[in-house]
Formats: C-alpha cells, structure tokens, sequence
C-alpha cells in the first residue's frame, strides 16, 4: 500500500522523476497516443506521402471536419496520432514558426528546424509546474534542400528521422509491415501503396472518407491532398493486390 500511494504522489506531479527514473506523466501521454487513430508516413524518391485514418463515428458526422493532415507551410505538413486539441495547439504554432522564419530570414524553414523547435516547445510542457505534456505524436514531413524528410516526434519532447514511421494505435505492427515491405526507391503512387498496405494489414477494408492522403512532391515542393476519387482508386489496387495474392 505505501508503494501504491508513492506512485500515486509522483503521478500528481508533472515534473517530479520517480526514484527509478520515470515521468509518469509523459508515460501516460504516451498510452494517449496509442489510443489515437493512426498517421503514417513514408519518404520516397520523389517526395513524401502522410496517410491518417479517419474514424468517423457516427453517421450524422461530417467527415470533413475530421483533420488529421495538417498543411504547415507549402512544403511541410504534420500528420498527428493523440489529444486532438493538443495537435491543433501544436500544429499552430509550427505555422507560426514557419510565417517568422519567412518574416526574418525571407525564406521557407527548414523540415529539421522545425521539428527541433516542436519538440522544444513539447519538451518545456514536461519540467513546467502547472502543466501537463501534450499527449500527441507528430509526424513532420516535407522538403528541405531538394530532399525529402520525415521525422517523428513523442510526448517527451524527442525528434527522430525516418524513412518510413506511424503514430497511434497499432503502430508497432504497422513498423513490422513497413519494414517488410518498404522500398526507398518507390515513387509517390508506390509511397502511397506502401502506407495504404501497413494500414490495412491491421484491420479491415475501408472506405476512401474513412482515410486522408496527403503528398510533398520534391519537383513543386507543395503540398497536395488527394480527392476522394483519387483515394477510392489507390484502395481498389490495394484490394486487386490482395485478391492476386
């Protein structure tokens, strides 16, 4: 029971190690990750695919306003896994880094710079009495120096590169399946195809306003969303794959 009750006060507080080591707060931002609906990412050749899954859970809901892509700049987006309101809070202020990063130095910020400064502002909400973490993930993709990047952050406040990644539920299966089967020199259609697989092999098929697809191309370097017409054709050649199998 006095264990119980020690862990019980280390919980209360935010910014208070327990004696092995751990923040239970941030533990607890993480578990609220893993209960979000699921965002991937995949770096490709020719630029960087972001897939969410959208769970709409009523039928009297407009999908639409489900947002789990987020345009930050013309060449970076963010895909979130987590607290809703906690992405919102975050992705506003990658765009306001983004908008002074124009302002001061007149050109775009880059993907690395910004995930840094994310994970910065992420971090301070982890030793600041009063507050309690984000509990959302972030994948930060886009175009930098005429390269793709991706890059991953967590509730602690860390910044990881990938080539391939996913936040929210299921994702260590999800990894697993882009391990197995992620090629670096795919095309956008292929990143596409590589995502759309990863999500579907942990769970049913789905329609195309169930799922979002965005792209950063390294040609325009802009963001673009696929229209539903477009996802509806990616999912058919997933479902024609799986039939050939």
């Amino acid at each position: 029971m006095q264990g119980q009750n020690q862990q019980q006060a280390y919980d209360r507080g935010t910014t208070i190690f327990s004696p092995d080591g751990r923040l239970y707060q941030v533990e607890y931002a993480r578990e609220a990750v893993e209960r979000g609906s699921t965002s991937l990412g995949v770096r490709t050749e020719e630029g960087v695919v972001l897939v969410a899954e959208q769970q709409v859970r009523s039928p009297l809901m407009e999908g639409s306003s489900i947002e789990k892509l987020h345009k930050v700049d013309d060449h970076i987006a963010v895909g979130s896994a987590g607290h809703v309101a906690d992405a919102r809070q975050l992705v506003d202020f990658a765009r306001e880094q983004a908008q002074v990063e124009r302002l001061r130095y007149g050109e775009p910020i880059g993907v690395e710079t910004l995930a840094g400064a994310l994970t910065d502002h992420i971090q301070e909400y982890t030793q600041t009495g009063g507050a309690r973490p984000f509990g959302v993930a972030l994948l930060v993709a886009g175009i930098e120096d005429g390269e793709p990047r991706l890059f991953e952050t967590d509730p602690s406040g860390t910044a990881t590169g990938w080539s391939a990644s996913a936040v929210g539920a299921d994702r260590d299966a999800i990894l697993d399946d882009l391990e197995t089967n992620y090629r670096p020199d795919a095309d956008l259609d292929g990143g596409i195809q590589i995502a759309l697989q990863a999500l579907a092999s942990v769970g049913d098929a789905f329609e195309p306003s169930e799922v979002a697809i965005s792209t950063i191309d390294t040609e325009t370097e802009q963001y673009r969303t696929l229209d539903h017409d477009e996802i509806e054709a990616h999912l058919d050649e997933i479902e024609f794959e799986a039939d050939d199998e």
